[in-house]
């Protein structure tokens, strides 16, 4: 490789082969907006340059493999790369931009966040089927809001961990990344996390992901050991979008109703069950005809009769005639948050009625135990047993933030071991 300034009058040679590159140059193209950003493609894969050639290294992010590379094509509007391999399809790797922010200085520095192009929340969308030979087979474009950092060495000791602040310095959400040396890649959904779902005789699948947060600035915060990097990540809107940022507000925030609707409606059932079960174990330690016995049961009972009227007790949903307020809530937080504009009234008004039906539920369930368990206890004691006691939702809320943040830190560190793999 050679390289002039002066319109080819006289040429310097670049010290490829100095810095590893193997192969026969195919192509090689310089960035759209960097001019010390070069791409190289030869005959055993993909080589960047970030200081004018002068030194450079093999890119081997998204399992991309070591295949002739025959043309390369910087999409300015995206800043993609877009690569043409010989066997191997047209490969596209997304966001160069923080490439150009790769300079010595920066990469002198332990570790660093780099900034990125704005987060698009794009519209999932069908595009129809394909006939004949227009079928057309790809791999879609990332949902996720990609994060990018340097580090100078492979992470060894102490704590690597990404955590998303919102505008308030509220946190909305930790992700995984990588731990080896040079560039590395997270993504973040750009999702709240997914609402707690009391369990049934079906699943809810329409409550499988937490809503889109909102557009807007968000902090990325890097911890590394002892030191803390900090980077802006935006968040914008599909610009095909026929709906306002306030639209999208109210979207949001009625979402996000039902969503608290469906985590208190958790609680009552994990609180409701607790009594039952209790009731039970209890029941089933004294002798059949003791009256505490058949208190206990008949609480149980009760308890059963209440929960049947939150979560549907039989399979077939609609076929069984079994859907009861967690079928209504799910299918109704599904068709609000599937789609990022303005709600219905409809949906405003039916969110109010279930969240009126729930709490009658809840509050049956809170006299029924103010009313039998005082009696209940009292004999219990008596017997020396252990008193039966109602599930605050404070404290459940409490646990269960408590098993999110232990199963978030055992799915980052098994996804931290798949990037290491990878």
């Amino acid at each position: 490789m050679y390289k002039t300034t002066d319109y080819g009058q006289t040429w310097t040679a670049l010290p490829a082969q100095d810095s590893g590159v193997r192969g026969f140059a195919h192509v090689i193209k310089e960035d759209t907006v960097s001019r010390n950003v070069l791409f190289l493609g030869t005959e055993f894969g993909l080589y960047i340059s970030v200081d004018g050639g002068q030194r450079w290294a093999q890119y081997k992010g998204t399992d991309f493999p070591s295949v002739p590379v025959d043309d390369i094509v910087v999409q300015a509007r995206e800043s993609d790369l877009v690569l043409a391999t010989h066997g191997r399809g047209i490969w596209i790797v997304d966001d160069i931009s923080p490439l150009r922010a790769l300079t010595p200085e920066v990469m002198a520095k332990d570790a660093t966040l780099l900034p990125g192009r704005p987060s698009i929340q794009y519209f999932d969308v069908f595009g129809g089927w394909s006939e004949g030979d227009e079928t057309f087979h790809g791999r879609s474009r990332p949902g996720d809001a990609q994060i990018t950092y340097y580090q100078k060495g492979r992470h060894i000791f102490g704590d690597l961990k990404i955590e998303i602040f919102d505008q308030d310095g509220k946190l909305v959400d930790t992700v995984a990344g990588g731990k080896h040396r040079g560039l590395n890649r997270a993504g973040w959904g750009m999702r709240v996390k997914p609402p707690a779902v009391a369990p049934a005789a079906s699943a809810l699948f329409e409550a499988a992901q937490g809503p889109r947060v909102l557009p807007g600035k968000y902090t990325v915060k890097l911890t590394k050991g002892d030191q803390t990097y900090t980077e802006q990540l935006d968040v914008a809107i599909d610009p095909r979008a026929k709906y306002s940022l306030e639209e999208r507000k109210a979207e949001f925030e009625l979402s996000m109703k039902i969503y608290r609707e469906l985590e208190h409606m958790t609680y009552g059932v994990v609180a409701i069950e607790g009594v039952r079960d209790a009731a039970n174990a209890r029941a089933a330690k004294l002798a059949e005809k003791d009256p505490l016995r058949k208190q206990l049961q008949q609480l149980a009972a009760d308890c059963d009769a209440l929960r049947s009227k939150i979560v549907a007790t039989k399979e077939g949903g609609m076929i069984t005639g079994e859907e009861r307020i967690r079928e209504h809530l799910g299918q109704l937080y599904g068709s609000v948050a599937g789609y990022d504009g303005k709600p219905t009234d409809y949906q405003v008004a039916r969110t109010e009625s279930l969240g009126h039906e729930l709490q009658d539920v809840i509050d049956d369930f809170q006299k029924l135990t103010q009313k039998d368990l005082p009696g209940i206890n009292s004999g219990l004691k008596k017997k020396k047993m252990e008193a039966i006691s109602v599930l605050a939702e404070a404290d459940w809320q409490k646990k269960k933030e408590e098993s999110s943040l232990a199963a978030g830190a055992g799915m980052r560190a098994a996804e931290g071991q798949m990037r290491e793999m990878d």
